[in-house]
């Protein structure tokens, strides 16, 4: 019989968590790939939680934990692609309402987008979805704004 995890919320323990499973690790992706499910199995509400890189102008598919997801995102398409375009965090509480929004998922009803910059240059996006409406509060979005400052220090 599988142990069924609880999700804690647990801002402070999940930076914590995340300083410490990545502390040790050079290579990017698997970091991105832990600190996806780190984020899906800590946080609530969630169904999708995950990277997309910039390549050529784009954003793609990176590492993620949930749902099947859009491979390729235009910068002119979507939350992500607004967040990457204006390189401004994106805190969607109802994405009905977003014009243009990219439905991956139809179970999705908030957002969260947090750039991630380096150097000055544009990597791409952490991409959280909720099945809630306004899921992500002000502490949620500095958690993350953390969690991708910790992962870009690598």
């Amino acid at each position: 019989m599988h142990e069924i995890h609880e999700r804690s919320d647990d801002h402070g323990l999940f930076l914590a968590q995340l300083q410490a499973l990545i502390e040790d690790e050079p290579d990017f992706l698997a970091n991105m790939a832990n600190t996806a499910s780190l984020i899906y199995h800590t946080f609530s509400e969630l169904n999708w939680a995950g990277f997309y890189l910039m390549k050529e102008n784009e954003l793609v598919l990176g590492p993620f934990m949930g749902k099947p997801a859009c491979t390729r995102i235009k910068l002119e398409n979507g939350v992500c692609g607004k967040a990457a375009r204006t390189r401004e965090v994106q805190n969607i509480a109802d994405v009905h309402t977003f014009e243009g929004h990219i439905a991956c998922d139809s179970a999705s009803n908030s957002e969260l987008v947090v750039p991630m910059v380096k150097n000055n240059e544009l990597i791409g996006v952490l991409d959280l979805d909720s099945v809630a409406f306004s899921r992500f509060s002000p502490l949620d979005q500095k958690t993350m704004i953390q969690a991708v400052s910790i992962i870009l220090s690598k």
